[in-house]
């Protein structure tokens, strides 16, 4: 059910990005008189799914869901119409239009893009607001980490200031300005010192491959919330409320602790020794081969979130500049692509990849900020200076009004089929990293 959740959410997703991207290029078509005889949702080779004329263009529904098309009369594209370039040009047709004009509707589709991108996040503050964990919150107890963390310099317990001397006020923020911003330095404190830690050369590329944001996380005390419906801790006699303070004679004063505790002795009976009212006991229980106990606690108890309300018209310069800094997170990403250090290249996947980044309950602003950043990051991809993207397009029409010289149609019909075969290429790139790391 999960998986079809996430499939769902992923197709609704695709579908507004290509309509919308789609109609960018329509709207832009038809404010200079240019026939647009194709407006698709997905692709139809051989059939379609349905299909409807209205006003002289087909509107139709593909059944390959790789993404879309509107088809411009007088255009060379991706259907290589090559009969009708061998006909006279007429007013109506792209090719006719003035080069200005044709620049504006190849940009038609990245601009409506970047300006749903825009109007989604405007939705989200305004609805929902931004509620994050402040750093401030966590340095409380102290972060946990995993062998990944260490790996970096950190240890339980350490309190983190700011990277490369820059405060991170988000802690989630953290991993995602570390790989960014590739930062050399984290300062923290331990044990009560101010100390400074150099990244390890090569350690970004190790952050990216394994994905795994938690190789930090907070850390809390702990009391038992309530428990699973199969428990061994219940069924030893522990109660809802009661503090665990000792796993086989170590500390568990933070759950991180007891997480590891419990973990070191699968499939083992071990002594706990807990805490409740006044009371101090001592249990033996039963852990599974899994390292389980079967008891639930509730983190959010412990830190106070800090919560940002925003009226509709506050929700708009908010908005933009969520996109903005979108528009610039996902260019320092591609950037990371050409980094030998990171390898950030092995890390590319396709729908797969993108589909799991939905949540596995159908969550809203989850699913509008995806969305949003999808779109930022459909108009970005789109503007690349490649052969059959809208950034093919582009980079031809500049050069031919700034020479004066347009490109010749034989020309733009093999530049076309060069950049079908580089973006099919790296369609099979991607989607195979997927299908590796599944048999992984």
């Amino acid at each position: 059910m999960e998986i079809l959740i996430k499939i769902l959410q992923l197709l609704l997703s695709l579908s507004i990005l290509v309509i919308f991207h789609e109609f960018g290029h329509f709207l832009a078509a038809k404010i200079f008189k240019t026939r647009v005889e194709k407006f698709y949702l997905f692709f139809n080779p051989w059939f379609s799914v349905f299909k409807i004329n209205y006003k002289g263009t087909i509107y139709g529904l593909g059944w390959l869901p790789l993404g879309g098309y509107v088809k411009i009369s007088g255009m060379i594209d991706e259907s290589m119409d090559k009969e009708q370039m061998k006909k006279p040009p007429q007013p109506w047709e792209f090719r006719s239009k003035p080069a200005w004009q044709r620049l504006i509707i190849m940009l038609g589709g990245v601009t409506v893009n970047v300006l749903l991108a825009i109007a989604i996040y405007i939705g989200i503050l305004a609805v929902w607001g931004e509620q994050y964990l402040p750093t401030s919150e966590v340095n409380k107890y102290g972060i946990a980490v995993d062998s990944l963390g260490m790996e970096l310099g950190l240890r339980d317990g350490d309190k983190i200031i700011s990277l490369d001397h820059v405060e991170v006020k988000e802690f989630r923020k953290i991993p995602l300005v570390l790989i960014l911003d590739e930062a050399k330095t984290i300062q923290i404190i331990r044990d009560g010192e101010e100390i400074e830690i150099d990244v390890p050369e090569g350690f970004l590329g190790k952050l990216i491959k394994q994905k795994n944001p938690d190789f930090i996380s907070p850390r809390f005390p702990f009391e038992i919330e309530r428990f699973a419906n199969e428990s061994t801790a219940r069924e030893a006699g522990l109660m809802v409320n009661d503090k665990i303070i000792l796993v086989d004679d170590q500390p568990t004063v933070y759950f991180d602790q007891f997480v590891k505790a419990v973990k070191a002795n699968k499939g083992k009976t071990v002594p706990m020794v807990i805490v409740r009212t006044n009371d101090t006991l001592d249990y033996d229980v039963g852990v599974t081969p899994d390292g389980l106990v079967g008891i639930y606690t509730d983190p959010g108890k412990y830190f106070e979130t800090s919560r940002i309300e925003y009226s509709f018209v506050q929700a708009i310069p908010a908005g933009t500049s969520r996109a903005y800094r979108g528009i610039v997170d996902y260019l320092k990403q591609l950037r990371l692509l050409f980094s030998p250090e990171v390898k950030a290249y092995e890390s590319v996947g396709g729908f797969i990849t993108i589909g799991s980044i939905f949540p596995p309950t159908w969550d809203w602003p989850a699913f509008w900020r995806l969305t949003a950043f999808l779109s930022i990051m459909l108009a970005i991809l789109n503007v690349l200076p490649i052969p059959a993207l809208d950034g093919g397009h582009v980079m031809f029409l500049l050069y031919e009004i700034i020479t004066g010289r347009k490109p010749s149609d034989k020309f733009m019909e093999h530049a076309q089929i060069v950049g079908m075969v580089l973006l099919f290429a790296l369609l099979i790139f991607a989607n195979g990293n997927d299908i590796i790391k599944l048999f992984k």
